[in-house]
């Protein structure tokens, strides 16, 4: 008998119809396959919406949303607001995941029931490229503090965490308890924003270098659309926020060591 779900896979997707049955026949193949799927059409004009329809009765959980066109912020908010198990994370329509992917989540916030983010490493994927390239085969992994968390999420250094959500796994209890969305007033970098916000509301940070998700670098993605002159102003105010919120943050961490300072004793 299985026991209840703990975990969540949120999958956003608009005009994915070419991939999303690779990113779908991955998530079946989990070696672990007790979670939940929720996929959020995002008012797609392909064919997007009938192919994960025609998955429904393949996972043991299975939901679809379907809504109009609002961009992937709106489709992750409303489908934050339909979770209902103790883990979730995310996954783009055309990406897709290792065997072990759901597992390493789901055991690492057994393994590590004091932390809140949970981070993988991943494969770079390209058309004219033959095998994966993991982002770091130097295999690191272990707890970080919240200015390392922050540095890593910020890829202020070369970093396998970066500000992507697809290679975490986060809490319900602290998005529920801060009301933590995603916002939608900037067209990409909503990600890191989201980010930095929940370590700065939670405690406890673990990452692994190790690959399980495969980040398939397209040329028409958001990513490479979003990179002309005109949405310049969006990464102004995004990097912005990132960097409000790490400073705000690393200031009231600094207050809460002094104030756990013992007072000097003075001899007379």
């Amino acid at each position: 008998m299985l026991d209840l779900p703990q975990l969540t896979v949120i999958m956003p997707v608009y005009n994915v119809e070419k991939y999303i049955g690779r990113a779908l026949e991955a998530l079946l193949n989990q070696k672990n396959r007790n979670f939940k799927l929720l996929i959020v059409n995002d008012g797609s004009k392909d064919k997007t919406r009938q192919i994960a329809e025609s998955y429904s009765d393949k996972f043991l959980y299975f939901k679809l949303i379907n809504k109009a066109n609002e961009g992937v912020a709106a489709a992750r908010n409303v489908a934050l607001a339909h979770v209902d198990t103790p883990y979730f994370t995310f996954h783009d329509g055309d990406d897709w995941v290792d065997p072990d992917y759901t597992d390493f989540f789901i055991n690492s916030f057994k393994r590590y029931p004091h932390v809140s983010l949970i981070s993988c490493g991943y494969w770079i994927d390209k058309e004219k490229q033959k095998k994966s390239r993991s982002i770091d085969p130097k295999r690191e992994s272990g707890h970080l503090t919240k200015k390392e968390a922050y540095f890593k999420i910020a890829n202020v250094s070369t970093s396998p965490v970066k500000g992507y959500t697809w290679n975490k796994c986060y809490r319900l209890d602290v998005v529920r308890k801060h009301n933590i969305k995603f916002m939608g007033d900037i067209a990409f970098m909503e990600d890191e924003v989201f980010n930095i916000e929940y370590v700065s509301l939670s405690d406890g940070v673990y990452f692994t270098s190790k690959p399980y998700y495969h980040y398939w670098q397209r040329p028409d993605s958001l990513i490479h659309v979003t990179s002309g002159l005109k949405y310049i102003p969006d990464n102004i105010r995004a990097t912005y926020r990132v960097w409000h919120k790490i400073l705000k943050s690393l200031r009231h961490e600094k207050k809460k060591i002094r104030r756990k300072m013992p007072n000097k004793i003075t001899n007379n």
